[in-house]
């Protein structure tokens, strides 16, 4: 690892990558509203999805695909409508839902649900894509050839860098359940609130351009 990136240059890294994690963002809001609204476990498994994204977005970048979402403004926006027909889709299904069972969403087949709405919401967000292409290259040693290695071992200490911030704010998040169980007016109404949350994404990419 020392002998890609110096030590000053691994600990620069981890400190804007964990900073930059706890920027309020898309991903913040969804870990931290599955978590409010179905657990602690629902939220950890969004969480695992999300990072499992951005394991992709780092192969991407390192064998230089994500230049296309550069480049190509017919590619970037296939993917953003993608993604936010896929989120629309989502909150259609919250809707239709006619009620959220709080607590009781941690089956095997809930939480391979949610870990893979994390991950594709992650890999259909061409912002992430875009970010890996100009965050990851800044932090490369020049002088070193193996850049490939550099970019997928940055990628590496990102993600699980957003995956000790991700997981915290779903800890975090996730006191705010038993408050939610005990206001019926408010259960009633949370599959409303977790498709406004899905809109809201939706709407946050489609007005992301190149």
């Amino acid at each position: 690892m020392f002998e890609l990136l110096s030590i000053e240059t691994i600990i620069t890294f981890i400190t804007a990558s964990v900073v930059l994690s706890l920027v309020p963002g898309p991903d913040n809001l969804f870990v931290m509203s599955n978590s409010a609204l179905r657990g602690w476990k629902i939220g950890f498994y969004t969480t695992l999805g999300l990072c499992t994204g951005l394991i992709g977005h780092t192969i991407l970048v390192g064998i230089g695909v994500s230049v296309i979402f550069q480049t190509s403004p017919m590619a970037f926006n296939g993917l953003k409508i993608i993604g936010a027909f896929y989120l629309v889709y989502l909150a259609w299904l919250s809707i239709q839902n006619k009620e959220l069972n709080l607590g009781e969403a941690s089956q095997d087949i809930s939480n391979k649900s949610y870990y893979l709405t994390g991950v594709v919401m992650n890999l259909t967000n061409p912002k992430v894509a875009i970010f890996f292409l100009v965050f990851l290259p800044q932090f490369v040693n020049s002088n070193n050839h193996n850049v490939t290695s550099q970019i997928f071992l940055l990628g590496l200490l990102f993600i699980c860098s957003a995956f000790f911030v991700f997981t915290s704010i779903a800890y975090l998040s996730s006191f705010l359940e038993g408050i939610l169980k005990k206001s019926k007016t408010v259960n009633k109404n949370l599959n409303l609130l977790a498709a406004i949350i899905y809109i809201a994404l939706a709407i946050n990419l489609s007005f992301i351009h190149l």
